[in-house]
């Protein structure tokens, strides 16, 4: 579970450096209501841009922020709501916006679920070592950044073909970008590059989003909580909230669908990854182009047992519809069948992954013949910019995009879909999701026998995990007393 073993001396240390740097650190409670933030915070924030290399914005790492990109406070939280003449169903799907996080991305978030609670112990030593970074994009961005905020150095991992936007702002922020073969599904790469650091003599504390349980901590007690505070505002009294969609990426977002299930307990949680690599749907193997999901494996906290759904995505329809969504003749072509304008103005929002998990929403939609009074969650983990030059990509491969080419990914890749490449899992659907993680995390990655076992067999290993929250909160607020900055504001 969730170390939480105090080291003294390293500790120390930590605090020493965060009064250097003038650092104060956040609680889960806070990101999660930033109303409990104090105003002398909230005062300070205001001159700071939102991704400023600055400790403040330490405590803009929520879904509250106020979309701008400089000297926001705090409020509801940032969500479209996509109709029916985009989407083609009855249902009302729900995406809350990524953009507006510090990075441009809530991967920020489960980098700090995972390196804070080190920092508070002591097992993590921001004064001599290095924090590592593995990912296949946004996380590594988020670890990169919390580092710098928190005075320490890092190494970001991401596969070579990931888009350039990420690589030239790491070149500004992480201490040592390394670039792994391969694209989006070459994750065990990115493992083995670990395993390589580990063995050479440096001193490193790495943080795999992958197994990282205080990855599953955050998302569940602040995505999750976040998700839950839309709905409560724009379901009416005969609604019915259905389900979370998301990529199963990292097994972080998409554990914001066990909190929702214990909040909604008929709602099911759908994983969404692409065709190509079809790994929880078909125990297969591939490459595509959905940046920012990752597979070929299963996340070692990914809860299989709690997942109802598996939809696979041809990568070719989110493509297209950033397309769609970003030039103009696509623009025109949904104003004209009735989207609102200030909605197609904001379609920018929708990076590939949350494309994807759009597709994956409508799918599930459709699966059920949900109607105007059912509502399904998704996410959209960050925006068109960071993938500007995809954009440009497509264009110089296969010519501007033209009205005809609008209607066709208009009628093609939204109106058109099908329930097909969908699994409604049952039992044992589940555990042979389950089943997968053997082969990379006990067989690879030095996880035993027994754990596997218990994340299946003993449901409370979960819950587990959630239980620390309360004492992490108590050891962030005795970290800051210990710093006497706070206090000293």
């Amino acid at each position: 579970m969730i170390d939480l073993t105090i080291y003294p001396e390293v500790l120390e240390r930590a605090i020493g450096r965060a009064r250097e740097k003038n650092i104060i650190v956040p609680t889960f409670k806070q990101q999660r209501d930033p109303s409990l933030i104090p105003d002398k915070v909230v005062d300070k924030l205001k001159p700071v841009g939102l991704w400023d290399i600055d400790p403040l914005n330490l405590f803009r790492i929520t879904w509250h922020n106020e979309p701008r990109e400089s000297g926001g406070a705090f409020g509801g939280v940032n969500f479209l709501e996509l109709p029916k003449e985009l989407t083609g169903v009855d249902a009302r799907i729900i995406a809350l916006v990524g953009k507006w996080f510090p990075t441009g991305a809530h991967k920020v978030g489960a980098a700090f679920g995972c390196l804070v609670p080190r920092l508070v112990t002591g097992q993590f030593d921001p004064t001599t070592q290095k924090s590592v970074w593995p990912s296949t994009g946004n996380y590594c961005r988020g670890g990169a950044y919390d580092a710098a905020l928190l005075a320490c150095d890092s190494i970001a991992i991401l596969p070579e073909e990931m888009s350039k936007e990420r690589f030239e702002w790491l070149k500004n922020v992480a201490g040592e970008v390394i670039r792994t073969p391969g694209s989006e599904s070459n994750v065990k790469e990115i493992f083995d590059k670990c395993w390589e650091l580990r063995n050479s003599g440096q001193d490193l504390c790495i943080f795999n989003q992958f197994d990282e349980l205080g990855n599953y901590l955050w998302h569940h007690q602040i995505t999750g909580p976040a998700m839950e505070d839309v709905l409560q505002k724009v379901m009416g009294t005969s609604d019915q909230f259905r389900g979370l969609v998301s990529a199963t990426g990292s097994g972080g977002t998409i554990a914001a669908g066990d909190y929702l299930k214990s909040q909604y307990p008929t709602s099911k949680i759908v994983a969404s990854e692409a065709l190509q690599c079809p790994t929880l749907l078909n125990n297969g193997f591939g490459a595509h182009r959905i940046e920012g999901i990752g597979d070929k494996h299963v996340p070692w906290i990914h809860n299989a047992k709690n997942t109802d759904f598996v939809v696979a995505v041809d990568d070719e329809i989110p493509m297209s519809l950033i397309r769609l969504f970003n030039e103009p003749n696509g623009r025109d072509l949904l104003k004209a069948k009735g989207v609102d304008p200030n909605l197609v103005d904001s379609l920018d929002l929708v990076g590939i992954s949350g494309a994807s998990n759009l597709v994956s929403a409508i799918k599930f939609a459709k699966y059920y013949e949900m109607g105007s009074n059912d509502v399904v969650m998704t996410v959209l983990t960050d925006s068109m910019d960071l993938y500007g030059s995809r954009l440009q990509e497509l264009t110089d491969e296969r010519g501007e995009f033209s009205k005809t080419d609008a209607a066709i990914a208009y009628e093609n890749r939204l109106q058109s879909l099908t329930i097909d490449y969908m699994e409604e899992l049952n039992y044992y659907g589940k555990k042979r999701v389950h089943n997968l993680k053997y082969y990379t995390w006990v067989e690879q990655q030095g996880k035993t026998y027994d754990e596997i076992q218990q994340q299946w067999y003993n449901d409370s290993y979960w819950t587990d995990i959630v239980s620390h929250l309360d004492e992490m909160d108590e050891l962030i607020n005795e970290f800051n007393e210990r710093t006497g900055l706070l206090k000293a504001l």
